[in-house]
């Protein structure tokens, strides 16, 4: 009796349009509910004043170093684990995603013992404030040492992803975001009998939140996504398989790691102004990633197409969906820039500003904006170069941009000492990595021997 041949992935056979709007929009709705949910932390930490509000601004690099850390992981696992899904290797799938959750594990680990040691150094570095110290030490304490929820979370959606089931992603990161928005006020302010935790209040409804996520996010796994099986009997790590999970996800792990060290420079540069101009830089980082976080949704959505595709040696399927994605992108980074453009000061009262917060605010959200216009190619590009193999490219667009152009420019403009030219960095820095990206994608396309 003749054994059926195994039906082809939908990633090899849909249509490239509609399949990535599948794919995306899921991811692109719980990432924007995920943005939702940081906008809404700081909304309720500024309630508390200014200090905390810049307190936790000035955390933010940490914790995008561990958001860094887990979704450059996550770029790895799961381009290498569609890829093996392509060629049919059930094994390598296997390994792949048991190694992936390791991992996390031991990211967790080393962010726990970071958190647990030296937060209160860490914010010495910065300020001299004692109650600017006193609420980030608390804050980064709590989010550092509880933060397997984030690992977790992050690793189980990857999974999801790399087999096409990226619906579940928008379950997991939608409930860990409503339960955060829900927590935060109860656990700030001290609703419903409990005790006003202030800045800890904030941080524990993020870490309970993605603690959550994560459970629901490995039931899923376990439950739903038949194309690959986690045991860690069968399946153990190996150091090959180790070493290129990082070849691919080591330059975005060192590329948002660049971020983290971009804007704790930024934020040395911006202290001496100002406490306040700070805080203007955390609020706008906040509301920017409402806008990129569409973006990095369809860009979540693109990696498994453009690796699968890779993986199957289907190149006319490569070319569609990234001409699409850059599309979509560009057009959802436009709505971003007329937002910035046309509506500043609603989105800076948000978050309680003063009369000096918002005349701070409203210049550089208009003078950062239309860097928006050239990053939604930027975004796709660099993926691109990540999903097929070519990280170095998306690691040199992002030194070359944040460490090369951004931060220099920013403290020549700061020499001045006229706040408003400081800001005029971020789209110059932008204007370079446009560049970079196109000759880089141009380069990339050609190499595609298949």
């Amino acid at each position: 009796m003749q054994t059926a041949a195994p039906k082809e992935n939908k990633m090899g056979v849909m249509p490239i349009n509609r399949l990535l709007i599948t794919m995306s929009l899921p991811i692109m709705i719980s990432m924007m509910v995920q943005a939702l949910y940081n906008i809404v932390d700081s909304i309720f930490v500024a309630q508390i004043n200014e200090n905390a509000l810049t307190a936790v601004s000035l955390a933010f690099p940490v914790q995008n170093l561990m958001i860094a850390v887990s979704t450059g992981t996550g770029v790895g696992v799961n381009a290498i684990l569609s890829r093996s899904l392509g060629a049919k290797d059930s094994e390598r799938a296997n390994r792949t995603a048991v190694t992936g959750i390791v991992l996390a594990l031991a990211s967790f680990l080393v962010f726990a013992l970071f958190g647990l040691t030296l937060s209160e150094f860490f914010f010495r570095v910065q300020t001299s404030d004692a109650q600017i110290i006193d609420y980030g030490k608390t804050y980064m304490t709590i989010v550092t040492s509880l933060s397997f929820g984030l690992f977790g979370q992050i690793i189980g959606e990857r999974l999801l992803q790399a087999t096409g089931r990226t619906i579940y992603t928008m379950i997991t990161q939608g409930l860990g975001a409503i339960i955060n928005i829900i927590l935060d006020p109860i656990l700030i302010f001290g609703y419903f009998g409990l005790p006003a935790m202030g800045v800890a209040g904030a941080a524990l409804a993020t870490v309970i939140g993605q603690i959550i996520a994560a459970a629901l996010g490995f039931y899923l796994n376990h439950r739903v996504n038949v194309e690959i099986q986690i045991r860690f009997k069968k399946y153990r790590p190996t150091r090959t398989l180790i070493r290129e999970i990082y070849a691919i996800g080591l330059p975005s792990i060192l590329m948002s790691s660049i971020g983290s060290v971009m804007t704790f420079c930024m934020n040395k540069i911006l202290i001496v102004f100002s406490t306040t101009a700070t805080a203007v830089f955390g609020v706008y980082f906040k509301l920017q990633s409402f806008i990129f976080m569409p973006v990095f949704g369809l860009n979540n959505g693109m990696v498994p197409i453009i690796s699968y595709n890779f993986g199957a040696q289907k190149k006319d399927r490569i070319h569609q969906t990234i001409r699409y994605s850059i599309l979509y992108a560009t057009l959802l980074m436009l709505l971003g820039f007329i937002i910035f453009e046309g509506i500043p000061d609603i989105l800076l009262r948000l978050f309680n500003a003063s009369d000096t917060m918002l005349d701070m605010g409203r210049a550089a959200l208009r003078i950062i904006a239309p860097h928006f216009l050239l990053a939604g190619f930027d975004i796709i590009a660099s993926t691109v170069f990540q999903a097929l193999g070519r990280s170095i490219y998306s690691l040199i667009v992002s030194i070359a941009r944040q460490l090369l152009v951004l931060l220099p420019v920013a403290l020549l403009l700061s020499l001045s000492g006229i706040l408003d030219l400081v800001w005029l960095a971020f789209p110059i820095s932008e204007i370079v990595s446009f560049i970079l990206c196109l000759f880089f994608l141009r380069r990339t396309l050609k190499t595609l021997t298949f």
